[in-house]
């Protein structure tokens, strides 16, 4: 059973996402062991509290340089034997060293299909203004690994959803979260503990 540690920062709606699966057996081989918030006002920790899961905060402004923090949270995740590390809206950028020490094993989601509107500045609602803009008829939501190029790393799971007439960002948002990031994070995070993801020259082979 492998623990799968998960960093927020907000109000934790993909927590939740990986709550519920876990809960209704959809997460294979794995369990989350513990959410660690970067805000210790996170309503995601009381997400957490609510399913006796344990917490801890780590704060960027509590350490004054920012190798200091990057060593801190190396620290916290093996203190917490993590074996596989999700960003479930964690606003801070991670460090090289958090990145190098947990190398294909920090699972990110985003809310497009990468290679479209990712990259530095897109995050939150930019990503379907930018979408909106462009005229896209299809976005979506892309779970791939972490490294140290901005959503550059492997990507995982992708799922497409439909772009309709009188969308706004906020409404593009909403569907994109129900239909597609709130169904393969868990998807990818199960992959994941069952060993069924191979990674080879920055790409992924998922097994059957």
């Amino acid at each position: 059973m492998k623990n799968i540690v998960v960093l927020v920062s907000g109000g934790g709606t993909n927590l939740q996402a990986l709550i519920d699966a876990q809960n209704r057996g959809d997460i294979k081989n794995g369990k989350i062991s513990c959410v660690i918030s970067s805000n210790p006002n996170a309503y995601a920790l009381t997400r957490a509290k609510n399913h006796n899961i344990e917490t801890e905060v780590i704060r960027r402004k509590d350490f004054e340089k920012f190798d200091d923090y990057d060593d801190a949270l190396v620290k916290l995740l093996k203190s917490k034997s993590a074996d596989v590390v999700v960003l479930a809206g964690f606003m801070t950028i991670l460090g090289k060293k958090v990145i190098s020490t947990f190398e294909n094993k920090i699972i990110n989601i985003h809310p497009s299909l990468i290679p479209s509107f990712c990259g530095e500045g897109f995050y939150g609602l930019r990503v379907h203004e930018a979408a909106l803009e462009k005229g896209v008829k299809v976005t979506g939501a892309t779970a791939h690994f972490v490294n140290e190029i901005c959503d550059g790393g492997p990507i995982i799971i992708q799922q497409s959803v439909e772009v309709k007439n009188g969308d706004t960002p906020e409404i593009l948002q909403k569907r994109v979260m129900e239909q597609a990031e709130w169904k393969i994070l868990p998807k990818a995070v199960s992959l994941f503990c069952e060993d069924k993801i191979i990674v080879n020259n920055n790409k992924t082979e998922i097994l059957e």
